[in-house]
């Protein structure tokens, strides 16, 4: 009987390590299978920069977690696999890799190595963004709003009626279209004030300051402005192109002082304003002297266009270098494929470094001419970034030029900026060190 007992019980013990050695194969191959997919945004991998932008956006639309790879492979992007995001990313025509449950953890330890300048920021939300524009047909184009229409964000455009009925508390991320806040009209009276166009817009302005029980057009921006300001302060992001960048601080610091001439509001300006102008009121500049003449195109000092020896051909800004550990904040903002962006120009190019306030961060510059061109702040609980200049794939973009194909253009660093600011509200907070 004894051997006959060892044969069963030798049997049932070769069928439990068959079994295990079937649970731990199964165990491996499950871990194996692909559980996450990887939008690689290096430049060599990267198809379509723009969209995958808009592809992380749609993700979070879904209440699905997203890790941006801060530094590595240009700012990738990780999410879960799903057989829809694959199909929509084929759609889209974004290049994507499918990666298993052992190889995603191996890039999320080397990802958090010390010795690694990487970071992996959770993305919690899909941001509600707004575009704070007006609703007629200008004769220039936004860079922002065609991004966001080519990489399939869905934003709303508001403008002063909604800004000054506090509906900004409805958004998380605020861009201000190219816009002239001191009431004078751009400045673009001396080439333009005869054009149809340029006569319509000034009626359609009165009209609207005097409907929101503003004597002059140069009153109601103020006002807006200054509700902007407190949307930022109480926590909002604000993202400013061209001249909506200076025009912004310039309406803040000449707050109760009259800038403008007689062909703009109907009569003088203040003598001597430029005495007058606070600079602890503005976000970013201080120290800049104001263009008095209504026939230059130019607000003030603060814009280098005018100054800029810089032939296109090389016309260049660098990104700065942050540390991802450290300094989430600017390293998010500067996420690239390239840390040298082509410039363009516009009515605000590019900002002279002396008039950047020390408590600004400038995250983009062309040192050899002086310029900052893409800078980043915090004001109370919100953040703003300002970026110089009219669109990132069209050099010296005119009034009534057609708009930028982006089509053309899918793997734009230029454009690759804007969109780092508008993912940026999704992030989880950390605290910045420097």
């Amino acid at each position: 009987m004894w051997p006959k007992t060892w044969l069963k019980i030798c049997c049932y013990i070769y069928t439990m390590i068959k079994k295990i050695s079937l649970l731990f194969l199964l165990l491996f191959s499950i871990n194996s299978f692909a559980s996450y997919i990887l939008i690689p945004m290096d430049a060599k991998f990267q198809k379509e920069h723009l969209k995958a932008y808009g592809i992380t956006y749609w993700v979070l639309e879904k209440q699905l977690t997203v890790k941006w790879l801060l530094n590595y492979r240009g700012g990738s992007f990780l999410m879960p696999d799903t057989p829809e995001i694959q199909r929509e990313c084929q759609i889209r025509g974004v290049s994507f890799e499918v990666l298993s449950n052992s190889r995603t953890e191996q890039i999320l330890t080397e990802i958090s190595s010390p010795s690694k300048n990487m970071d992996a920021v959770v993305l919690e939300k899909a941001p509600k963004i707004a575009v704070y524009s007006p609703k007629s047909n200008l004769p220039w184009d936004d860079a922002v709003t065609m991004v966001l229409t080519y990489a399939e964000i869905p934003y709303t455009v508001i403008y002063d009626e909604e800004v000054l009925s506090d509906q900004l508390i409805l958004y998380d991320w605020l861009h201000l279209h190219h816009e002239d806040f001191t009431g004078q009209y751009g400045k673009f009276y001396r080439a333009y004030r005869s054009t149809p166009w340029y006569i319509e817009e000034k009626k359609r302005a009165e009209a609207l300051a005097a409907k929101l029980g503003y004597s002059k057009v140069s009153e109601e921006k103020l006002a807006v402005a200054k509700n902007i300001r407190d949307y930022v302060i109480g926590g909002g992001f604000m993202f400013a192109m061209c001249s909506a960048t200076d025009s912004f601080d310039i309406a803040l610091s000449a707050e109760g002082v009259d800038i403008c001439e007689p062909m703009f509001d109907g009569d003088p300006s203040e003598p001597n304003y430029q005495s007058k102008i606070d600079f602890n009121k503005t976000f970013a500049f201080t120290d800049f002297t104001l263009e008095r003449n209504p026939m230059v195109y130019e607000f003030s000092s603060i814009d280098t266009t005018n100054k800029r020896k810089v032939p296109k051909e090389s016309d260049y800004f660098t990104l700065m270098d942050y540390s991802a550990k450290w300094d989430p904040i600017p390293t998010m903002l500067c996420q690239n494929h390239t840390a040298l962006v082509k410039g363009f120009m516009g009515q605000t190019t590019a900002f002279e470094r002396d008039h950047v306030k020390a408590n600004v961060l400038v995250m983009g510059e062309n040192k050899s001419n002086g310029e900052a061109r893409y800078i980043h702040g915090i004001n109370g609980k919100g953040f703003f970034t300002f970026y110089g200049g009219h669109d990132p794939e069209d050099y010296q973009h005119r009034v009534g030029d057609a708009p930028t194909e982006l089509a053309l253009h899918p793997n734009s660093p230029g454009y690759r900026l804007i969109l780092n600011n508008v993912l940026f509200p999704a992030a989880k907070k950390k605290k910045q060190k420097t």
